[in-house]
C-alpha cells in the first residue's frame, strides 16, 4: 500500500521558481524579490509583470503591459447584460466564476496543443492573454458591486492605476487619497501569489489538461470561494461582530478553543511565525486610522486584543495572525462591502494562477494522482426486485 498523506501535506507536486516561502522564519518572496519590498516600491501592474515572466519590467514593457490590460477593462454589453440576469443576492464568488468563464465566448483564445508542443507560443503571447484576463476580472467585480445594488456601469478610466480604477468603477462616492490607492495597490501585491495553496493547485490541475487559460482561472476561483481558503477575511469581520468589546477577547477565545471551533485569520500551514503579510497590513491599517481620525476604530481595537490573546496561548503551537486576519478590516474601513473581500483576492490572485499556467504548460504532464482504494473487495450482483 503506498503511502497516504492527507491533504497532500508534505507531498513535492512541482518545482515552480514562482514563488518561495521560509514559514520557520515568516518570510515570502516573489521571483527572488521580498514581499516587504514589493509592498512599499512596487505597484500591482508591475509585480503581475514579474510573476508572469520571471523579471521586472523596463519602463517600456510595463507601459506595452499596462496598455494592454486597459484594452480590456471595458467590458463587453453581452457580459454586462448577462450579470443584469442574475438574481441580486447571488454570491459574488458564483458570479465572477461564471463571468470569467464566458470571457472565452467574447474573446476566443487560440491555445493549440499542437502549437504548444511545437513551441509556437511566445513570452508576449502569454502576457496579451494573461493581460486581457488581468484588466476584465477587476471590472466584472466592480461592475457585479453596481449591477447587484441597481446602478449603473461606470466605464473605466485607463487614465487611473489598475488599484484606483477598480475603486472608481466600484464606487465612485468613495473619496480615494492617495494612502487608500496605495493600500489597495499593496493588498492586490500581498494577495497575487503564494505558492502552492488549493486554489493555485486547482489552476495547475486545469492547466495540465490543456483548458483554455479563462477555464483554468474559472476552477481557481470555485476553489478560493472557500471559508478555509479565500473566504477566511469575510469570517474574520462576523467573528470579531460576534466577540463584541475588546474586554472579551479572552473569555471568548477560551471558549472558542474549548469547542475547537476555528478561529478565523490565526494560523496558516505554511508559516510557524506570523505571516510576513499581516505584519505589513498592521502598519497599513495603522496608518489609514491616522488618516481618517487619529484613533483607531472598535474593530480594530477588538482584531489586536484577540490577536494578543491568541498569542499567548497558541504561539507556542506555531499560531499567529495571517494575512486574512487584517485585510477584512482594511477593506471595511475603506467601505469596500463585505462581500466581495474574496473577490479581491480573487482579483489579485489571478495574476498568480496565471504564472502558474505559463509555467505548468511550459512543461507539462497532466496531473493523474493515484489512491488507496477503501472500499468493498469483489461482490456479486443479486436482482432484489
Amino acid at each position: 500500500m503506498t503511502d497516504y498523506h492527507p491533504g497532500l501535506d508534505g507531498v513535492i507536486a512541482t518545482e515552480s521558481s514562482i514563488s518561495d516561502i521560509d514559514g520557520g522564519k515568516g518570510i515570502l518572496s516573489y521571483r527572488g524579490y521580498s514581499i516587504e519590498e514589493l509592498a512599499e516600491k512596487s505597484t500591482f501592474e508591475e509585480t503581475a509583470y514579474l510573476l508572469l515572466t520571471g523579471e521586472l519590467p523596463s519602463k517600456v514593457e510595463l507601459e506595452g503591459f499596462v496598455k494592454k490590460i486597459n484594452a480590456r477593462r471595458d467590458l463587453p454589453e453581452g457580459l454586462i447584460n448577462l450579470l443584469k440576469t442574475l438574481p441580486k443576492d447571488s454570491n459574488p464568488m458564483d458570479v465572477i466564476q461564471l463571468a470569467v468563464s464566458s470571457l472565452g465566448t467574447y474573446y476566443p483564445i487560440k491555445f493549440d496543443a499542437e502549437e504548444l508542443k511545437a513551441n509556437k507560443y511566445t513570452m508576449d503571447y502569454y502576457i496579451a492573454v494573461s493581460a486581457g484576463i488581468i484588466g476584465s476580472i477587476g471590472s466584472i467585480v466592480a461592475a457585479w458591486n453596481r449591477i447587484k445594488n441597481n446602478k449603473a456601469y461606470i466605464k473605466p478610466d485607463n487614465q487611473l492605476s489598475y488599484a484606483e480604477n477598480f475603486m472608481h468603477m466600484l464606487d465612485d462616492s468613495i473619496k480615494v487619497t492617495p494612502l487608500i490607492n496605495r493600500i489597495i495597490d499593496a493588498t492586490l501585491i500581498l494577495h497575487a501569489e503564494h505558492t502552492i495553496n488549493a486554489s493555485t493547485f486547482t489552476a495547475m490541475v486545469t492547466s495540465s489538461t490543456l483548458a483554455s487559460p479563462t477555464q483554468v482561472i474559472a476552477s481557481a476561483i470555485g476553489s478560493l470561494s472557500g471559508p478555509l481558503h479565500g473566504g477566511a477575511n469575510q469570517k474574520v469581520i462576523l467573528m470579531l461582530d460576534e466577540m463584541g468589546g475588546k474586554e472579551n477577547a479572552k473569555a471568548w477565545l477560551d471558549e472558542r478553543l474549548s469547542k475547537k471551533q476555528v478561529v478565523w485569520g490565526m494560523g496558516h500551514r505554511e508559516y510557524s511565525t506570523k505571516d510576513p503579510r499581516a505584519n505589513i497590513l498592521t502598519g497599513m491599517v495603522k496608518d489609514l486610522f491616522k488618516e481618517q481620525s487619529g484613533e483607531v476604530s472598535d474593530m480594530f481595537e477588538n482584531a489586536m486584543a484577540l490577536e494578543e490573546a491568541c498569542e499567548e496561548r497558541l504561539s507556542k503551537k506555531g499560531v499567529y495572525a495571517n494575512v486574512d486576519f487584517y485585510s477584512g478590516i482594511l477593506y471595511k474601513e475603506i467601505g469596500i462591502p463585505v462581500d466581495l473581500f474574496t473577490a479581491l483576492f480573487a482579483i489579485s490572485r489571478t495574476s498568480g494562477w496565471l504564472a502558474h499556467w505559463i509555467e505548468q504548460v511550459g512543461n507539462n504532464k497532466i496531473f493523474r494522482p493515484t489512491q488507496n482504494y477503501t472500499g468493498y473487495g469483489n461482490r456479486g450482483y443479486s436482482d432484489n426486485s
